[in-house]
């Protein structure tokens, strides 16, 4: 597939528009396609609508498993913490003593081990708080504790995947603060991938890729949501979902555990600015399911690993409004991912939003 242009230009005899015409766009990171039909923003919708996520969320509720002092599924009972809280998860995807399955009689039928741990994170001890109400001292903490959990199990697990699914629309079952933190004992899909297309970039360009993408982004600016001295953020020129995002240091860094004191106060705040401006888009809670990629740790910390650049992506799949959101079905299932805006009409709407919270403007209008 030949690569398509990002905004205007001759095709097929008339004047392309990327906000009208219909083209695809080459993710380098994945290495395939995303189908672009701004056009299709506009048919009528009268297909399901979500409940918006709850406004009324109990504050400490002894029932829930992750509140300071509850009483979880295995019988733990919670310390009295006033901060962040890590645990292990009770019902872990992985677990670091499970046995080899046996070899396979044919190469259609392979499997191999699959160890590790699972952990909870808990952001706050308030179950009505979200990281965009949070102090930029509190994000700051959540951060902090995402390097030294990325440090203390990567030192002896290839990969270290922090993610935060937020919202029961992302299959969130506890409204509580808090991420997960999985520890394998082998790559994931994503990150062979995104290893692969990094490492190739490298060797054909001479620069990471991620780090010239910021550069190019910076510049350019059409898909800018937010920017600081050590940050940006973007809408990315390939993004599959209507609000997806990507957060980016400017530096070259591999490592979450690598960023420098200054750095981890930047990503607080521009990580506060972006989730107030998500929140801020249809005034909710704003689900989506994000998470963090740098370089392979365990064995791989003695390796040359300067192809990887951290990032944090960030996928929400909200569409119209806080009820109507984006499938992927049909055709993305089954061809390739399509999506019914484009990239730099979403980064126009998310920059153009308000960067104070709307439940405290709400209060200071009260």
């Amino acid at each position: 597939m030949e690569a398509a242009p990002a905004g205007e230009g001759e095709e097929g005899g008339g004047r392309f528009r990327a906000s009208e015409h219909q083209h695809a766009r080459y993710n380098p990171l994945r290495d395939d396609w995303v189908l672009v039909s701004a056009h299709r923003v506009k048919r009528p919708w009268q297909g399901q609508l979500e409940k918006p996520p709850p406004e009324d969320v109990p504050r400490w509720d002894a029932n829930n498993p992750l509140c300071p002092g509850a009483t979880r599924a295995n019988g733990e009972v919670n310390p009295q913490y006033e901060g962040t809280f890590v645990f292990p998860n009770d019902f872990p995807a992985l677990q670091p003593d499970a046995p080899e399955p046996g070899d396979s009689d044919h190469p259609l039928f392979q499997a191999a081990a699959a160890r590790g741990v699972c952990k909870v994170m808990c952001f706050h001890p308030w179950s009505d708080l979200t990281l965009p109400l949070m102090s930029l001292a509190e994000i700051r903490a959540v951060i902090d504790a995402w390097a030294e959990l990325a440090a203390e199990l990567g030192a002896s697990y290839p990969w270290v995947q922090i993610f935060e699914n937020k919202g029961a629309m992302m299959g969130c079952s506890n409204p509580h603060p808090h991420c997960q933190v999985w520890a394998s004992s082998f790559l994931p899909n994503e990150a062979r991938l995104e290893d692969r297309t990094q490492r190739q970039h490298l060797s054909q360009h001479g620069v990471p890729m991620l780090l010239e993408y910021a550069e190019q982004e910076a510049r350019r600016k059409e898909r800018l949501v937010v920017e600081n001295t050590d940050w940006l953020v973007v809408v990315p020129y390939w993004a599959t979902w209507p609000y997806q995002t990507l957060l980016l240091p400017r530096r070259h860094v591999c490592r979450l555990q690598d960023l420098r004191k200054g750095e981890r106060d930047s990503l607080a705040s521009i990580m506060q600015r972006l989730l107030i401006k998500y929140d801020n888009l249809f005034e909710v809670s704003f689900p989506y399911s994000m998470g963090w990629h740098g370089a392979p740790t365990g064995p791989y910390l003695e390796e040359d690993c300067g192809h990887w650049q951290l990032h944090a992506h960030y996928y929400p799949p909200l569409l119209r409004s806080a009820t109507v959101r984006k499938f992927m079905v049909g055709y993305e299932m089954l061809a390739q991912a399509q999506r019914d805006l484009t990239p730099e009409q979403a980064a126009e709407r998310l920059r153009s939003l308000p960067e104070v919270h709307y439940k405290r403007r709400a209060k200071e209008t009260s």
